[in-house]
């Protein structure tokens, strides 16, 4: 029996990526690199510092990570403050209702950073849902490396087999079975490039999910 979903936020949750795809190339121009579409779509499931150790020694940066870390996430957060056509994807903030009401245990799993999490879940009073939010800028390796998976299932005090994580990048998915976890693959019109096949199962609608079909899922 399922006791704790876990949920991936952005292309999960809401779809930032617009505003992540903006600030990156804002970035990319200032420090004059040019980064390709496939390129770009292997860093879904990556931490911002996971990303920029990879640049830095591909096109060999002077700034160090650290730097370029702080410098992008000023460039989202600007767009952020100024996007006012950002919403909750379709069907998800019903699902999170539904689960919650239900007594299911609620812990968001993102690679995005903890002021970017905070961000999110106060323009859409997200907090009271979810038990626990773990960071992937804690994670020394970003998805698909299983250690967030594994953290937030050990913050939720539940076993992985009582667990399902909800994905909607490759990364994350390879993330998720890695750490055992039974995986639902979202495969929405947002997805761009990723890889479902390893998903347990996949869907493309939020509606097609409810408490009493995630509570036996296995």
């Amino acid at each position: 029996m399922i006791k704790t979903v876990i949920f991936d936020m952005d292309g999960v949750i809401v779809d930032t990526e617009p505003v992540h795809h903006y600030a990156y190339n804002q970035h990319f121009k200032l420090l004059n690199i040019e980064v390709n579409a496939e390129m770009y779509a292997s860093f879904t499931g990556n931490s911002t510092k996971n990303i920029f150790e990879r640049l830095k020694i591909q096109f060999n940066l002077d700034q160090d990570v650290a730097t370029l870390v702080e410098t992008k996430r000023n460039l989202f957060n600007d767009a952020f403050d100024n996007k006012e056509d950002l919403y909750l994807l379709d069907g998800v903030e019903d699902l999170i209702k539904d689960l919650y009401d239900n007594g299911m245990q609620l812990v968001l799993a993102s690679s995005s950073a903890t002021v970017t999490i905070n961000r999110i879940f106060n323009r859409f009073g997200l907090h009271k849902y979810f038990t626990h939010i773990v960071s992937g800028e804690d994670f020394p390796k970003s998805k698909p490396h299983p250690a967030i998976f594994l953290k937030a299932a050990e913050l939720a005090n539940t076993p992985v087999e009582n667990c399902i994580v909800i994905e909607d990048s490759t990364n994350g998915i390879m993330a998720a079975k890695s750490a055992g976890i039974y995986c639902i693959g979202y495969d929405s019109f947002h997805s761009k490039l990723q890889d479902y096949s390893l998903a347990d199962v996949v869907i493309t609608d939020f509606r097609e999910l409810s408490y009493e079909r995630i509570l036996y899922l296995r």
